[in-house]
This record gives structure tokens, sequence and C-alpha cells, in this order.
């Protein structure tokens, strides 16, 4: 009986908050922790998602919570307000504080606050390497002795150092008093005074002039030649956009080949598929599920899946290396002339991977007036679901050719055309329904590191790619099957695939398009990536989503239909400027929790693309 009750002991689970800044290196550490056995979820009601993942610490199982990096508990943003919340009400049994080594006065100001919620506190110094390299030398001892707290000094990156922070964890937790259990599963809210900013300043300062056993502070010369490159006057737009040409074309030629092979494995399927629906479905079903639902959505799959999976690894790295936080520190000033943050050069340019995922970066903004702003003006930059359009439109009329480089740098062009629009949009909303002055916001820019390979493979893949990738299935696969409908029911010999884009013939020509491609764009509401595919289903009359053999032959297919260079451009336009996807849709709705919003997010990228192809194509016919 004894033994029992020992081994339910042993086994009890233990609570572990991890809290920090931004940029310190938190999220390795708990990947590092965890590793694969992670998940996500809300925090007492809230919409922003916590990482939580499970790590054995002697003879028991910890729970380790993922909190969202903020400068302070003061709760003027959802970060702050959420991890507040969790470190006061949710009694977690430790809060494990991640601080940075090299600037560590600035970090000591959040744990002062946490110690005045909970003494039970472990303060972990990160990136000892680099203080080291910059001449800056930490005593954690010194700062043990004056806390009256565990301290430790790591460098994340080594696994001796993780191994040495599991022990000391472990320590912590065998020796902290437990607390009275008074409400982890109870609604009680508690509520504490935290320490003004000008006490923590002045405790921060004092706390760190303690712990600093060296002053020889120094820059390294890579440091200062990266700073004068990434953010000079000149050379910090050029090499944003240099950036941003490399990352196109690295994404363009790594994606083709994936693509093809994800194709042809895909598709090899669809008749095996098809068949095993015959032996117990009527035909027609059979051709519906086959052809519709299963084609579009291997369609999508392929065509989606390879530059998500190359682009959100690239931005990711980049983000790791330290680099993003210059390009909102190089666009600061034209957001602020629009009257938005600075961040939103953040979430607009994680919109060229998915317009959804940009959409929830968001949150990143702390002013409710600015987080819209980024919100609804989000999908005007292109996605990679409209890459394939660009890319055909491209070569066919304007690059003559498939070189990867000529068609990242014309892609690029149009990539700043959807920057430019970006701009124009925001300050228009500035300016009418969303008024107001910018706020002010604290930039930190990190120190350049050596991005973690692994860690950066395990959060673009799986927490961006794979979950951007399972909302567009979802809503690309019931398309699949509308479109086939519409191709396969005729009305007086007529397909409705044909008789819907004859009428929108007379306002599709008004943009210098025509039905059929107007028709494809709003069938391609769930997934952008199946816009060329219904184009060239409307033009052939098929019964069902067709590839083109080569370039080649669908230049020729497009010439028939009477395409021209004024076409061609109108294209392109509304392609950058046209109304978001489903799946972006959707997420906007769910971070707004507003129809209204969600509205105008659909209504000012299209009446924009509207006014702008209009406009092109009367010039087209005035002067050419």
């Amino acid at each position: 009986m004894m033994s029992l009750l020992k081994k339910r002991k042993e086994s009890v689970s233990a609570t572990i908050a991890l809290a920090g800044n931004p940029n310190v290196g938190k999220s390795t550490i708990f990947n590092a922790l965890t590793g694969m056995h992670q998940h996500t979820g809300n925090w007492a009601g809230k919409t922003v998602e916590l990482a939580k993942g499970n790590c054995t610490l002697g003879k028991q199982t910890c729970t380790f919570v993922d909190l969202p990096g903020c400068y302070s508990l003061t709760a003027c943003s959802k970060e702050e307000e959420l991890a507040k919340d969790f470190i006061q009400n949710a009694e977690p049994d430790l809060v494990v504080l991640v601080c940075d080594a090299v600037c560590l006065e600035r970090h000591l100001h959040l744990l002062i606050q946490i110690l005045s919620i909970t003494p039970k506190v472990l303060l972990c110094i990160n990136l000892m390497d680099q203080a080291k390299k910059k001449g800056i030398c930490i005593s954690c001892s010194a700062l043990e002795k004056e806390l009256h707290i565990p301290v430790i000094g790591i460098t994340a990156h080594k696994r001796s150092d993780i191994k040495k922070l599991k022990n000391s964890i472990d320590l912590a937790l065998k020796q902290q008093p437990q607390s009275p259990a008074k409400g982890k599963n109870s609604c009680e809210i508690v509520t504490c005074t935290l320490p003004s900013p000008q006490n923590c300043a002045q405790e921060a300062t004092r706390l760190y002039h303690i712990a600093l056993q060296s002053t020889d502070i120094h820059l390294t010369n890579r440091d200062l030649f990266f700073d004068k490159l990434f953010t000079g006057k000149l050379t910090g737009i050029l090499c944003m956009i240099c950036f941003l040409l490399l990352i196109f074309w690295i994404t363009l030629t790594g994606a083709n080949y994936i693509s093809q092979f994800l194709h042809d494995i895909l598709f090899s399927f669809e008749p095996i598929f098809f068949h095993f629906l015959q032996q117990f479905l009527p035909p027609k079903l059979c051709c519906m599920l086959a052809f519709g639902f299963y084609r579009v959505t291997a369609w999508v799959i392929s065509v989606m899946l390879p530059p998500m999976a190359i682009f959100f690894p690239l931005f990711t790295l980049l983000e790791d290396f330290g680099y993003l936080p210059r390009v909102a520190f190089n666009l600061d000033c034209c957001f602020a002339k629009c009257k938005a943050c600075g961040k939103q050069a953040l979430t607009m340019i994680m919109g060229f991977g998915c317009n959804a995922a940009g959409v929830t970066g968001c949150r990143i903004i702390d002013s409710p007036r600015e987080r819209l702003i980024a919100i609804l003006t989000n999908s005007i930059v292109p996605c990679n679901g409209r890459f394939p359009i660009l890319l055909a439109i491209l070569t066919i009329f304007f690059a003559g050719s498939t070189k990867s480089l000529e068609l990242a740098l014309l892609l690029t062009l149009v990539i700043l055309f959807g920057v430019f629009m970006t701009f124009i949009s925001s300050w228009f909303l500035s300016k009418t329904v969303l008024k107001g002055v910018p706020s002010s916001f604290t930039l930190e820019l990190p120190p350049y590191r050596k991005p973690q390979i692994a860690s950066v493979l395990i959060h673009s893949v799986i927490n961006r790619t794979i979950r951007v990738l399972l909302r567009a299935i979802v809503a690309a696969a019931p398309a699949g099957i509308i479109i086939w409908i519409m191709a396969n029911t005729t009305i007086a010999e007529n397909s409705i695939l044909n008789l819907v884009s004859e009428f929108l013939n007379p306002f599709a020509q008004l943009l210098g398009l025509d039905g059929k491609i107007l028709l494809a764009f709003l069938l391609g509401l769930p997934a952008n990536e199946i816009v060329i595919p219904v184009l060239i289903m409307a033009y052939t009359a098929q019964s069902s989503l067709t590839d083109f053999e080569s370039l080649s032959s669908l230049h020729t297919l497009l010439l028939e239909q009477g395409w021209t260079l004024s076409t061609a451009v109108s294209m392109l336009i509304f392609c950058v400027l046209h109304w978001p996807c489903a799946t972006t849709l959707l997420t906007i709705k769910k971070e707004t929790h507003s129809l209204k919003w969600t509205i105008l997010a659909f209504l000012l990228p299209t009446c924009m693309g509207f006014l702008l192809c209009f406009l092109v194509t009367c010039i087209f016919r005035i002067f050419l």
C-alpha cells in the first residue's frame, strides 16, 4: 500500500511556465526540453494559443507552458495580459524566466514584476556565450545570493547546458514550498499590485551591477557591419529587396521539382480511387468524388505545400538570425506616415507565405486600431497560392523564358507593387473608418545569432506549413464538388459554368478581363491555386480540372481566347488586388469576432482591383 502511494506521488505532474522577453531563446529552450511532445491550447478563454509540452524530470512528468514573449506584466497588450493571468491565476509550480545575458538589465524588470506575484521562480540567463564574446561577465552566484532564488547561466544550443537546466528545475521543484491549493481548479481571480516602472528600473539597475563582473563591453565588428548594412538609409531597403529576391528565387527553384513530384504521386492514386468507388457507388457520384473532390484536393496539396515548405523555413531563419526586426525598423517611417504601426511590416512579410498566417501574426500589434489596419490590408500582398498565376502570366507575356532568376526579379517587382498598395490602403483606412494617431512601440533589435536549424524546421513546418495547408484543404475540397457540378450540369445544352461566365462577361470586359477569368477567381475563393486549372477547364469546355501540357500550349490557348498585353496586365493587377481566400476570411472573422470587418476585408482589395483594372484598361484602349 505504501509503495503504491509513493508511486502515485512520484508520477504527479508539475506545471512549469516559461516566461521572458521576445528574442531571448525561450522557444529554443522549450523545444529542447519538450522535443516533439507538444500541443497548443487556449488559456482561460483567451483567443491566444499557448504552446504546451511534456518533459520528464527525475521521476515525474512536468508540463511546460511557453508563455508569449513580453517586456512587462502591465497588461498593455494581449501577450502581457495573458502572461500575467497565467502566472497569477493558474499558479504554476515554477516560473522559469529566460533572460538574455547580453542585455540583462532590461530583462530584470520582468523578473521583479514576476517576483511580486510568486516567489517560485528560477532565473535562467541564456546566451552566456554571446555575452562572453562581447566582454560581458555575469555572476549567477551573486544574483542567486541576492535574490534567494535559483539562478543558472546557459547557452541553449548546448545539450550539456539543457541537461544542467533540467537538473536545476528538478531541484527547484523539490525545494519549493507548496502554497495552499486555493484555485487551480477554481475560477477565483487573484489580483496584485505590480511595482511601479520607476521602482523596477532602479531595482533592475542595482541587481545588474551586483551581477556584472566585467564592464569590458564591446560590439563585434561583425555586428557593427551588419547593422550599418541592414539599417542604413540607402542600404537597408536595398538589402530587404535583395533578401526578398533571394527567398523567391530559392522558393521557385526548389518548389518546381517538389511540386511535380507530389503531383505525379497524388494523381497516380486518382484512377485507383475511382475504381474503388465504382464498386459501390453510382457512376456520376464516382466521377464527382474522384474528378471533383479528390482532384482539387490533390491539386491544392501539390501546388501549395512545396512553396510553403520552403518559404516558411527561410522566413523563420531570417527571424532566428535577428534580421526581421531590422525590416520593421526600416519600414517604420513608411507605416508611420500611413498612421499605422511599424510591426505591420512583419505581418505583411508573413503574408507572402500565407495571408491567413499573416492575419494571425497581427496579434503582435498592441493598438486595436492599428491591428485592424494590418488585418484588413494583409491580403493585398500576394501569398504563395497566387504565385502559380503570376508566374504563368509573367513567363508567357513578359519574361519569354522559365529562367528562375529572371522570373524571381519580375515577381519581386509585382510584390513591391503589392507592398505599395498596402501603404496606400493603410493610409486610406487611417483617414476614414480607422482614424487615429499612430502609437509608439518598443522595438528590440536583438543581437545576430546563428539560426537553430532543427528548431526552425519544427516551428515552421509543423506550426505554420501543416496548419495552413490543413485549413486550405478543408476549404478547397468542397469547392472541387461545386466546380464539377457546375461543369457537368447543363441547362439548354449549356453548362452552368458557361452560363455564369457569360453572365459575368460584360462586367469583366470593363476590367480588361473576360467572364471566364472572373468566374475562375470566384471559384478559386477556397484556394487561389486552382484559378489557372479552372480557367483552362472553362476555355477548353472540359468536365473537370485540366492542367496545361506546357507554357507554350497555354500561351496558344490564351491567344485563341482573345488575350492581349492589356489582358495580361489586368490579370496581374487583379491577381494582387482581389478578395482574400476563404481560409484568410475565416481567420479574419476569428481574429476580429466581427462580420463587419470581415466584409470590409473582402471589399477593400476587391474594389481597389476593380478600379485599377478599369483605369489601366481605359489607358490601353485610348493609347494602344
